[in-house]
């Protein structure tokens, strides 16, 4: 059984005393695809570390996230923008890193509504840079949903695609995500009692869905509380089995597909 997990910070701190036992545990578990975000440029030593480390297992996307859209958000997407197109890195060496994706970009209402505007210009910046490259946006979208997709309407041409991640919004807004040509990432809650997301799954279906942890965040139950990892993707895959009256192995086959047409690889 191969899983993907289409979401994971495995550079995060949380993981620096055991990452390579955790990356262990994620491939013991099946999951041989990794597929990281981006948030700013202090995370993309880890990033590029890893992708070295585990070349056929963890894939890197570069973006900046809105949370860390602030009064340095200029000086930060020149940053993506080196990494992206002239392939350099923070001191100007060229580099050879693979991107699969332009991410992880978005909106954040839930934490600070400061930067706001310059959210939704630097998420307009980056889905423009995504299309001159060919490549997916991977899609941070918290209490902002009726924001994004009106921005990314305007802006859809056969270009433009990509994810939703962590989406647990209703049925209605996921049909809005799918008809502009995008997946869904569900992740850990889709596990939780009142999480949502677990009750329109049936209107949905697998077609356009892929599998994510966002670890090390929204562990999946009976881990909910916890630090998240990659190796919880598979409850994820159980519960999605359990919902839609498919096997495991299933879910395993058709939600990996679908990241391959996602990323590409």
């Amino acid at each position: 059984m191969t899983l993907t997990d289409t979401h994971t910070h495995l550079y995060s701190n949380k993981f620096a005393y055991d990452r390579d036992d955790m990356m262990q545990r994620a491939l013991d578990a099946g999951v041989t695809r990794l597929f990281m975000p981006n948030v700013d440029s202090e995370s993309i030593p880890g990033m590029v570390d890893l992708v070295a480390k585990y070349p056929d297992n963890c894939f890197a996307m570069m973006g900046l996230h809105p949370c860390h859209v602030k009064e340095n958000a200029a000086e930060e997407l020149e940053m993506v923008r080196r990494w992206l197109f002239e392939k350099t890195d923070a001191e100007g060496q060229k580099h050879d890193i693979t991107f699969y994706a332009v991410g992880e970009i978005g909106l954040d209402y839930y934490w600070d509504l400061t930067f706001r505007e310059q959210q939704k210009e630097a998420l307009k910046l980056q889905v423009s840079w995504a299309k001159e490259l060919g490549l997916p946006i991977v899609i941070h979208s918290r209490e902002s949903f009726d924001d994004i997709a009106p921005i990314l309407e305007e802006l859809a041409d056969e270009r433009l695609r990509g994810v939703f991640h962590c989406f647990t919004g209703t049925a209605a807004q996921a049909k809005r995500a799918i008809d502009l040509g995008f997946y869904l990432g569900i992740g850990g809650v889709a596990t939780f009692k009142n999480g949502g997301i677990a009750e329109i799954l049936p209107e949905i279906g697998l077609d356009r869905i892929v599998l994510e942890t966002d670890a090390p965040y929204l562990a999946p139950v009976p881990h909910r509380g916890k630090r998240n990892e990659s190796a919880y993707v598979r409850l994820v895959a159980d519960k999605l089995a359990e919902v839609l009256g498919k096997s495991t192995l299933e879910v395993a086959e058709i939600t990996t597909t679908n990241s391959r047409e996602l990323f590409g690889v």
